[in-house]
């Protein structure tokens, strides 16, 4: 049983001892969804490594540190927040103006699930 791994364009290709080659991080880097997933995960592990890190600051109560720490970040994650809510504000704000002045339609400010600053209203007629 003959084991061998060699190195092409700097990712790994290993051949097993039936000798099949093992392409899925180079195909898989190329499928679109990939990236989403990859992203997912790291976000997953850095879920599970903050839980980790709470969890041991919150079993050492000789620390009087870490429950100051733990105290301020939801006020960070809160001001965060806020300033996201400003900026996307101002950015719904700026393109209702760009619109209202370059178009003869109207839009209104709404929470759009593809991510839209901004939706045009569209009357309604009635079928003849």
């Amino acid at each position: 049983m003959s084991y061998c791994t060699e190195t092409f364009n700097s990712t790994r290709l290993e051949l097993g001892h039936k000798n099949q080659v093992n392409l899925s991080n180079i195909f898989l880097s190329f499928l679109p969804g990939f990236q989403n997933k990859n992203r997912v995960a790291i976000l997953a592990e850095l879920d599970k490594e903050k839980r980790k890190l709470l969890m041991q600051n919150q079993s050492s109560t000789n620390h009087p540190g870490a429950s100051i720490a733990l105290a301020r970040s939801p006020l960070n994650k809160d001001f965060r927040d806020h300033a996201e809510q400003q900026h996307i504000a101002a950015q719904q704000k700026a393109a209702l103006q760009h619109a209202h002045a370059h178009s003869s339609g109207y839009f209104i400010t709404q929470d759009s699930a593809f991510g839209n600053l901004i939706l045009p209203v569209l009357p309604r007629l009635e079928a003849e």
